[in-house]
C-alpha cells in the first residue's frame, strides 16, 4: 500500500533534487534500532496536543517498546530550550523561536517537516485610540521574546517605518499577556491562534494588523540532532501520525473543536473559528519554507535578536527510507 508515509518521503526526495538551496543537508540515518523513550514537546496551541490525546503515537510506538513522554510549553522558545539541553526529542514551534535556537552555539535542532502558518495578529482593545500599526509608537506592547509573534511585530512595525525601539517591548507568555491586556497594563499584544481568537471573541479585542501581508512564518517539527540521527524511524513515524491528525481534523473539525475545547479549556466556538482559518497538512521542507526562514534569520541578525548570522538550510534533516 501507498502510505501517507510513503507519499511523505517520495515528495521529500523529489523536492531535495529540484532546489540546490538544499544541498548537503544534514542526513538522517535509517536505523532499524528503536530507542526506549521519545521525549515529546507540545504546545496546547498546537496539533500535538490532538495527536497526544488521540494516542496514535502510542499505538504505532508501543510495538517496539518505545514509550512516549509528553512534555507541555506556553510557547516555542522554553520548548527549544529544552530540546537543546536534551530534555525533548521531538517537537513543533514557530519560525522565529527556530531561528534562536538554531543561533545557540550549542544548538542541536535540525528540521524534519513543516507546517502551514497560522494565524496571528497584533490586536488592541476596541475602545483603543491606536488604529494604524504607526500608532504604536511609545506604547507598551506584550508578546513572546523569541516567538512567532515577536517576528510578526518585528515586520509589522517596519511597514510603518518602525523599530522596535520605538515601542516598549513587555515580555509575556500567552497567559501572563491574556491578564494584562485585559487589565489594561499593556496597549497591544501579539498573539496567535487560538489565543488570537480566543481575545477577538471574548477579550474585548480588535485586529490592528493581521499577518497575512506581512513575510511568512511557517510552523516546524523539529527535531534532536543526535536522536535523529539514531532513530531515523522515529521521526518518521512521528511524522506520519501528525499528517493523519491534520487530515483527521480538516474532515471534522466539529469533533475536533469538541476535544481541543475539553482539553485547553478555550470554548468550542473559538476552535471552531480557529480550525476554519488555518491550512492543513505536514509537508516535506523545500526551497520557498527555508528561503522564508532565512530570511527570519536574516532581520533577526540585522535587528540584533541573535550574535551571528544562521543558515537555516544547514540544520534540514532529510528523513529517508533504505
Amino acid at each position: 500500500m501507498f502510505s501517507v508515509l510513503s507519499a511523505f518521503l517520495l515528495l521529500a526526495a523529489c523536492g531535495q533534487e529540484r532546489s540546490a538551496s538544499l544541498s548537503s543537508p544534514k542526513q538522517s540515518a535509517s536505523t532499524d534500532s528503536w530507542p526506549k523513550e521519545l521525549h515529546v514537546g507540545f504546545q496546547k496551541s498546537s496539533f500535538s496536543l490532538f495527536l497526544k490525546e488521540k494516542g496514535y503515537l502510542e499505538k504505532q510506538l508501543q510495538k517496539h517498546g518505545v514509550q512516549v513522554k509528553w512534555f507541555e510549553f506556553q510557547s516555542g522558545p522554553p520548548l527549544l530550550e529544552a530540546l537543546n539541553a536534551g530534555q525533548i526529542d521531538i517537537g513543533y514551534v514557530g519560525g522565529a523561536p527556530a531561528v534562536l535556537a538554531q543561533a545557540n552555539p550549542d544548538s542541536q535542532l535540525v528540521y524534519l517537516a513543516y507546517e502551514p502558518e497560522v494565524a496571528r495578529a497584533i490586536i488592541v482593545p476596541k475602545t483603543s485610540s491606536i488604529h494604524t500599526v504607526a500608532d504604536l509608537k511609545g506604547k507598551k506592547v506584550a508578546f513572546g521574546k523569541g516567538s512567532s509573534a515577536h517576528y510578526t511585530l518585528l515586520t509589522a512595525l517596519e511597514t510603518a517605518g518602525l523599530t522596535l525601539n520605538d515601542i516598549t517591548p513587555v515580555y509575556l507568555q500567552p497567559s501572563e499577556a491574556r491578564t494584562a491586556f485585559e487589565r489594561g497594563d499593556v496597549d497591544a499584544w501579539v498573539i496567535w491562534d487560538p489565543f488570537l481568537a480566543d481575545a477577538e471573541v471574548n477579550g474585548g479585542a480588535r485586529i490592528l494588523i493581521d499577518a497575512k501581508g506581512l513575510p511568512k512564518q511557517y510552523g516546524f517539527i523539529v527535531g534532536r540532532n543526535e536522536y535523529v540521527k539514531q532513530y531515523a524511524n522515529v521521526a518518521q513515524t512521528v511524522i506520519a501520525q501528525l499528517n493523519k491528525v491534520h487530515q483527521e481534523i480538516h474532515s471534522s473539525p466539529d469533533e475536533a473543536a469538541k476535544l481541543l475545547a475539553k482539553e485547553t479549556k478555550i470554548g468550542e466556538e473559538i476552535w471552531k473559528r480557529t480550525l476554519s482559518r488555518r491550512g492543513y497538512g505536514v509537508f516535506p521542507l523545500t526551497k520557498e519554507v527555508i528561503d522564508a526562514q532565512q530570511r527570519i534569520a536574516d532581520r533577526f541578525y540585522e535587528a540584533g535578536l541573535i550574535s551571528k548570522r544562521v543558515k537555516a538550510k544547514d540544520a534540514v534533516v532529510v528523513i529517508k527510507e533504505q
